[in-house]
């Protein structure tokens, strides 16, 4: 590793964790914590929630799609634009005009309001295992960037490395500091896509020319996929937008409906096209470059989301490599920090809120700290023990889907409040989903596990809902 590209990623961090320094002097109470105050505006939103949806998983997961498939991996988040302005215009109005939301912190107080306290407890593990799923995705996507790029670095170093940073300034600075670091990332990753790695990339590999030269006319094409592909992403992305722990609390941390509406509309064109086809094409590059042997690596060892930082490493002079990781680290911290937060406010308020009440505010605000902390450990060793970044973060918004949607639908939009047909749906579809995939059974028409926990979750509810409706029925006759 250079001295130049050590220092600029050493003061980037140092940078991060300053900024988490800062805002643990300025955080006063829970409020500012997990909602960080309730007046955050619409670009800062709007940017974090990008940051937060793409990160360095999706950075890391369509660079791999671009390896494999090219452009037409871009699809994967224009079902993001579809459920970010989805939710736009059908949740967050919901949502903000209700008054009972507006002292909340996280996604299972509105199962508590709409249902009961048990209904919201088991959502709440549903979220906080989810999300600990992806937190550890997003440090295994910075582990592995960090180990393709640096030859010096292995992979589990790389992990204590980036878990540490991401765990300690998520800890001390609460969602101010995630939401504010947000934007600066998500600024720094675009610089690097547009002005260092795309151009440097494509001139390295011979240009146009010798792109087309080396890859079949399939990479060029936007369909260039199976109709099960689209339609799994769709299953699982577009409902994370109406159930994600990280999204509510930014629709609690803005100021109005008309702000969130508007961040979710900016949030929604950033993922596509911006960022969908910047991250396949960097992906692109790395298979042509690949194909060229400018890549040091055996095939049958290859791992494609490993050929965009071994793509960096050789094409980018000491300096600007360190900018450019600068800039890839960032969307990893990006998307720890929102889903360690999640899972901590899941844990501090829905699972042992109650017991936490007899404490004073400062009091609350450290244990919540303690909970970051802990909820950060536990999705480290997860990491440890994890191979692929895209599948791990899939199969975490899936178990999370098909946990949460049927219910949250049910009570937002619909008479059918059943707390006993909640908690069926979601214990049936979360374990529904869990076990297929851990099974890695063929299923019907190729489809996704999440798809058929889903209707095992719809199916669970409305058969609880309507036994429950005949017993009082026949009761009251």
């Amino acid at each position: 590793m250079h001295w130049i590209d050590l220092s600029i990623f050493i003061l980037y961090m140092c940078a991060m964790l300053g900024v988490g320094v800062y805002f643990l002097r300025a955080n006063k109470d829970q409020d500012d914590y997990y909602v960080g105050g309730r007046q955050i505006g619409p670009w800062h939103i709007g940017l974090s929630v990008v940051a937060t949806d793409v990160g360095g998983g999706f950075s890391v997961g369509l660079g791999g799609l671009g390896f494999v498939m090219g452009l037409s991996g871009s699809w994967m988040l224009f079902t993001g634009l579809l459920g970010a302005w989805l939710a736009a215009v059908v949740l967050i109005p919901r949502v903000k005009a209700d008054p009972a939301f507006e002292k909340f912190y996280t996604f299972p107080q509105i199962f508590d309001y709409l249902f009961s306290r048990p209904v919201a407890s088991v959502a709440a593990c549903i979220c906080m295992i989810g999300y600990l799923g992806f937190t550890s995705s997003q440090l295994l996507a910075g582990a592995k960037l960090a180990s393709g790029t640096f030859e010096e670095i292995s992979l589990n170093q790389a992990l204590l490395l980036m878990g540490i940073i991401a765990v300690v300034y998520t800890v001390i600075g609460g969602l101010k500091a995630v939401i504010y670091t947000d934007t600066v990332q998500w600024i720094i990753l675009l610089a690097g896509f547009i002005g260092i790695g795309l151009p440097v990339s494509y001139f390295h590999v011979g240009g146009w020319e010798a792109i087309r030269e080396t890859l079949p006319e399939a990479y060029f094409s936007l369909t260039n996929l199976r109709w099960q592909d689209l339609a799994n992403w769709g299953i699982t992305i577009i409902p994370i937008w109406f159930i994600g722990m990280t999204l509510y609390q930014r629709i609690f941390a803005s100021r109005d409906v008309k702000s969130a509406k508007k961040a979710w509309f900016i949030a929604g064109f950033f993922e596509w096209p911006i960022m969908a086809f910047m991250g396949v094409a960097l992906g692109l590059l790395a298979k042509v470059a690949y194909e060229q042997g400018l890549l040091l690596f055996d095939v049958e060892d290859i791992d494609p989301e490993m050929g965009l930082p071994m793509l960096l490493r050789t094409v980018l002079p000491p300096g600007i490599l360190g900018l450019m990781m600068a800039a890839y680290f960032s969307a990893v911290l990006s998307t720890a920090d929102s889903c360690l937060m999640a899972a901590s406010g899941n844990l501090s308020t829905d699972l042992f809120g109650p017991y936490l009440k007899k404490f004073s505010t400062r009091q609350q605000l450290f244990i919540g700290m303690v909970f970051t902390l802990v909820l950060g450990a536990i999705a480290l060793l997860i990491a440890l023990r994890a191979t692929n970044v895209l599948d791990l973060m899939l199969y975490s918004y899936a178990f999370m889907v098909s946990g949460l949607l049927v219910p949250i639908i049910a009570g937002l939009y619909t008479p059918y409040r059943s707390s006993s047909a909640a908690i069926a749906a979601m214990l049936t579809g979360g374990t529904c989903t869990a076990a297929l995939a851990y099974l890695d059974l063929n299923l019907p028409l190729g489809l996704d596990p999440n798809f058929f926990g889903l209707l095992a979750s719809l199916a669970t509810f409305l058969l609880v809902y309507k036994i429950e409706q005949l017993n009082i029925k026949s009761t009251h006759t």
